[in-house]
């Protein structure tokens, strides 16, 4: 029963100590190898960014203004605001109001030297 928990141990920790292999007791993990975390913080603002030039090209593509419905959609919450041609409103409704609202006021921001 031992040996088996020790197994079941070693084998799901085995993907985060690259040098661990298993029924070895050696759990060290292999120093030599740098790890990198994603900075979660970025890959959100790209995908606000994202969301919102394909929103925008959609949105033209039907003739209406983006500037009128993006913001009208902003401070509503009401989708209908955006089209559903290519995925618009889903794409856009997937994604939190203020994360797009932060989006648009950084680019503002540092677009203008401020």
């Amino acid at each position: 029963m031992i040996k088996s928990t020790l197994s079941y141990a070693t084998q799901s920790h085995a993907s985060y100590f690259p040098r661990a292999k298993i029924g070895e007791l050696d759990l060290k993990p292999d120093i030599t190898h740098t790890q990198t975390f994603t900075n979660f913080e970025k890959a959100a603002k790209n995908e606000a960014k994202d969301v919102l030039l394909q929103v925008c090209a959609a949105l033209k593509e039907k003739s209406y203004n983006p500037v009128n419905q993006i913001v009208g959609y902003i401070l509503s919450g009401d989708p209908t605001y955006i089209t559903s041609h290519r995925n618009a409103r889903s794409a856009i409704s997937a994604m939190e109001r203020d994360e797009l609202l932060e989006e648009l006021v950084t680019f503002y921001l540092k677009n203008n030297d401020v």
